[in-house]
């Protein structure tokens, strides 16, 4: 995957989530989460464009693996929310979907640059 189709991908993610986000209850734990996820799914394509322009490969994997730690926190407010019944599960499973297919490409790239560095 080419690396602007990434950052368009991370893009659609973010906006799908902030969608979610809205149709979460106006309670203190909808709030709460609602706040938590926006945070966590925004981080991951920041980061991920702060990592285009990394400085060197060491500097890349740093915030690649920041990135991937941002898709990891957003994925368990997602299953936060799926296992509260906050909202409708089937609103859930394709954006929980998609961010498990997101921390995978992380993953994968974070072991490719660790042997490249060694």
């Amino acid at each position: 995957m080419r690396s602007d189709d990434l950052s368009e991908r991370l893009i659609d993610f973010a906006v799908r989530v902030i969608r979610l986000c809205e149709s979460l209850p106006n309670t203190y734990l909808g709030n709460h989460i609602s706040k938590q996820l926006i945070r966590s799914c925004t981080s991951i394509g920041a980061n991920y464009e702060e990592a285009r322009g990394a400085e060197s490969d060491a500097d890349f994997l740093h915030k690649i693996n920041i990135t991937l730690k941002e898709a990891r926190e957003s994925f368990y407010w997602l299953k936060v929310i799926q296992r509260s019944n906050l909202i409708q599960t089937n609103l859930l499973s394709e954006i929980i979907m998609e961010d498990n297919e997101i921390c995978s490409i992380f993953v994968s790239s974070v072991r490719t640059l660790k042997k490249k560095i060694k």
